[in-house]
């Protein structure tokens, strides 16, 4: 580890600012050597076999070429559980943990969720896990994506049933009236405008999913109305919209849901003070 660490520094010190750094150290440290944080901040006896050698000098090519820690590794925590990612998903951040920490404390006693839009299925799985009494469903446009939610769910033993849908297409199922009523609709929509993407960093732009990050600049709240008027089908009298936003757009959701005729609608800031979260009951 003495030496192990240094060499790390030095290969990607010009890469990736300190802070970042000394986070993908410990990352690639505990992987490449399969330990745990503690045996990375207390073990000092730590040589590199030829083949570990060469599995390090490929995780750090990765990662100049701007490649996801997350996708060199092929999981991520989230939520207390580790969920397998990969480049058909997008990463998980932390601060849609806030949400799914949000969620299943305002409706201990719901009964039925929905996941629109469920990547890796972490917002679902991290509901079923907290919620266990309660019926959780989810749903994505693309078949790569739902492979790695249901690996994942498998896993961590998880009850999710998930679905291939185009959530703009929506096609209601054969068994519509097991989908009524639900107390949650919950959604990650795409979000982000096409204009955004000059400001953003390449190991986003260039690894993860652009169908699960990018809407048209002339209609930045797509998914969010689609959304919303299937609420009006599928929620119960009491059922609740929960979004994840685009900061510069939280208020516009809001103002939507409004016109629509939902009812309490509050825009919910993050762990960052960034107006995040969007929630309107029916």
């Amino acid at each position: 580890m003495n030496h192990l660490l240094p060499y790390i520094k030095k290969t990607l010190e010009s890469h990736f600012p300190p802070a970042e750094l000394k986070s993908l150290t410990k990352i690639i440290c505990c992987d490449l050597l399969e330990i745990g944080e503690l045996d990375f901040y207390v073990r000092k006896d730590i040589h590199l076999s030829e083949n570990k050698q060469k599995e390090l000098e490929t995780i750090l090519h990765r990662l100049i070429n701007h490649e996801p820690i997350q996708y060199i590794v092929g999981h991520t925590p989230f939520c207390g559980h580790s969920f397998e990612v990969n480049q058909h998903v997008l990463i998980p951040r932390p601060e849609t943990e806030e949400l799914v920490e949000l969620i299943a404390k305002e409706n201990p006693k719901a009964k039925l969720i929905f996941d629109m839009g469920t990547g890796s299925g972490c917002i679902a799985i991290s509901l079923s896990k907290k919620l266990p009494d309660c019926e959780v469903r989810a749903c994505d446009i693309s078949a790569e994506a739902l492979k790695v939610a249901r690996r994942n769910n498998k896993r961590l033993g998880a009850s999710v049933s998930f679905e291939k849908q185009n959530i703009l297409k929506y096609k209601f199922p054969a068994n519509l009236e097991e989908m009524l009523n639900l107390d949650v609709i919950v959604s990650n929509p795409p979000y982000i405008t096409e204009s955004e993407k000059a400001g953003m960093d390449p190991n986003v732009l260039e690894w993860e999913p652009a169908t699960a990050l990018f809407v048209p600049d002339d209609d930045p709240l797509l998914f969010y109305s689609c959304i919303a008027e299937l609420g009006f089908f599928l929620l119960s009298s009491e059922g609740k919209l929960y979004f994840e936003v685009n900061q510069a757009y939280g208020k516009e959701v809001c103002e939507m849901l409004n016109d629509m005729g939902y009812s309490r609608v509050r825009l919910i800031k993050d762990m960052f003070n960034n107006k995040r979260f969007v929630k309107a009951c029916i």
